[in-house]
């Protein structure tokens, strides 16, 4: 067993950290930390427990510690970050120092010698660990995944990218409440409403699918060659990020052949059989009516990308579309993150 630790526990994205970790049969939950008013307590007392079910019995007593590195035990080898942006900017650094950081946090998705992964996309991309590593005389090293809308597109877009030539992609999202944390979006302006801003999203999906579908040149990323714009919706869903997709070919494309080429597509990790790989990424349903967040968010665990509505667009040459739905705090969050260090583990320890 490998002892791992997660940061931010308290908040919604860190309970599904250890919702996934409590029976994982590779890692023991030893270290969790938060912010100094919830230090010193039992994890029982300091968290409010927001997911279904109850809290895993495993964690209850276990002290919170403060989010600082000099006061973790010297045995635990991996991090999970939930942190909030401007912290995780601070101290991600100082524990990538001896630590190996699996972070689900922004803050250093798009440094040059941060590896920001998808298993099944980009597993490639952990050569820039060995980069990281001796750019800043490092034990440790951060490795981090994507946002969680990204996540579910790129998915879907990565067995179309390796098969055909994309000009361009247009997704319109609407992303569940979970997205923003438990405070994060007052029921009163949500409940029978809907909001047309996420702040920063669009340009994290244009940018971070752009880098995930990219290749590695000389240790620098070079991003996939096709445009891909971006309108980002919050809508009253509990959990479950739906995209509507747009995409058009350089050639004319028999659907027939999308559909097949995403249904059987398999990465890394379902080579591997990594613990918290679903069988398949992508699942293409038939029926008219799906996917929906409440029917097929928790497909494989919530770790596939559920896609239906895959037809032709016939106004414009060259074109399909379809619509997709990913659970945004498990495949779309933790559960990407989870699966990044079990690659980790196979391939770099």
């Amino acid at each position: 067993m490998i002892k791992v630790g997660v940061l931010g526990a308290t908040g919604m994205v860190g309970q599904r950290f250890i919702e996934l970790l409590d029976k994982h049969p590779n890692f023991e939950i030893s270290a969790l930390t938060a912010s100094s008013k919830s230090a010193g307590k039992k994890y029982e007392d300091a968290t409010t427990w927001y997911l279904e079910g109850s809290m895993p019995e495993s964690v209850k007593d276990v002290v919170v510690s403060e989010t600082d590195p000099n006061v973790l035990d010297g045995d635990v080898e991996i991090l999970f970050s939930s942190l909030p942006t401007e912290l995780a900017k601070v101290v991600e650094p100082k524990f990538g120092e001896n630590f190996i950081v699996a972070s689900n946090a922004s803050a250093m998705r798009m440094v040059d010698d941060v590896p920001l992964i998808i298993p099944e996309v980009n597993p490639e991309f952990l050569d820039l660990v060995e980069i990281q590593q001796k750019n800043r005389g490092w034990d440790g090293f951060i490795v981090t995944n994507p946002n969680c809308s990204t996540i579910a597109l790129t998915l879907t877009l990565k067995p179309i990218h390796d098969n055909y030539n994309i000009n361009r992609v247009y997704v319109s999202t609407m992303q569940a409440v979970s997205g923003a944390g438990y405070n994060g979006v007052p029921s009163m302006a949500i409940v029978d409403n809907l909001v047309p801003f996420i702040d920063g999203e669009e340009e994290k999906m244009e940018s971070e699918t752009l880098h995930l579908l990219g290749t590695i040149d000389g240790g620098q990323v070079k991003y996939a060659d096709f445009n891909l714009s971006a309108s980002c919706n919050r809508v009253a869903v509990l959990d479950g990020h739906t995209e509507s997709v747009f995409i058009e070919l350089d050639e004319d494309i028999d659907i027939l052949d999308v559909k097949n080429k995403m249904s059987n597509f398999k990465g890394l990790p379902q080579r591997l059989d990594l613990f918290s790989a679903p069988k398949n990424p992508v699942i293409v349903t038939e029926e008219k009516n799906r996917p929906q967040p409440r029917m097929d968010r928790n497909t494989e665990g919530g770790m596939s990308v559920t896609v239906g509505r895959l037809r032709r667009d016939n106004s414009f040459n060259n074109s399909f579309k379809y619509t997709l739905v990913g659970h945004n705090t498990i495949r779309g969050a933790a559960g990407t993150s989870i699966l990044n260090a079990e690659l980790i583990v196979k391939k770099l320890l």
